[in-house]
């Protein structure tokens, strides 16, 4: 599954000129945490999310010392802003709209961030992928967890025949039987089950034709 079958494409963004107190009130009234801000021709600019606005709110920080300058180095800059483009977070983490939904989750996590942009090859913004779009993904029939793995994984990306494996799916739980070529094969099959959106769990009993070179 990829970035683009789960993204919100209808995104509420702001305009770099914006008043804080319009992102804002965006913010409150979307319920949502952070929104992209966007020049005229759609291009991605940053992002300014509530923690960028809480900033503001907090005022000077005393007694910051060398560790709160090296934490936050454009506090001071956030400190001082009045409109969204001066407040914002750039550049903006994004995630293109052909990746992997399994890389937007790892990439969320690994950079602690709830929503990532989805851009273009020329950084226009496509949509935007959050963490809820994540868990609501995660909520798959078994049916439509078993097709990805025999079209998109085994088929298109290994290059497999689906037909000489065994791919079962009952609560997220996956079961690989079978037998492939070679036991990198066997391990590549697996490896890609736990990343299909909706898997639990991957039990394995693949089996293979070739190890080091010769026939087993």
């Amino acid at each position: 599954m990829k970035v683009k079958d789960v993204m919100t494409t209808d995104v509420v963004t702001v305009d770099p000129n914006d008043s804080l107190k319009q992102v804002a009130t965006i913010l409150s009234g979307r319920g949502i945490s952070g929104v992209p801000v966007v020049d005229e021709d759609g291009s991605l600019l940053g992002v300014v999310s509530e923690a960028d606005i809480l900033v503001k709110e907090r005022g000077p920080a005393e007694r910051r010392g060398l560790l709160g300058w090296l934490l936050e180095p454009d506090a001071p800059q956030k400190l001082e802003a009045r409109t969204a483009g001066e407040a914002m977070t750039a550049p903006a983490r994004t995630i293109g709209a052909d990746r992997q939904v399994s890389e937007a989750a790892s990439r969320m996590l690994e950079e602690s961030v709830n929503r990532l942009p989805v851009v273009d090859d020329e950084g226009k913004l496509l949509g935007i992928v959050t963490r809820a779009d994540l868990v609501r993904a995660f909520v798959r029939s078994d049916a439509d967890i078993e097709r990805e793995l025999r079209e998109d994984v085994v088929l298109r990306t290994l290059w497999i025949a689906p037909e000489g494996l065994n791919i079962s799916v009952e609560g997220g739980n996956v079961k690989l039987g079978g037998q492939v070529e070679t036991k990198s094969d066997a391990e590549l099959v697996e490896a890609f089950a736990r990343r299909v959106p909706g898997t639990v769990s991957v039990a394995s009993d693949l089996t293979w034709e070739v190890e080091n070179g010769r026939k087993r």
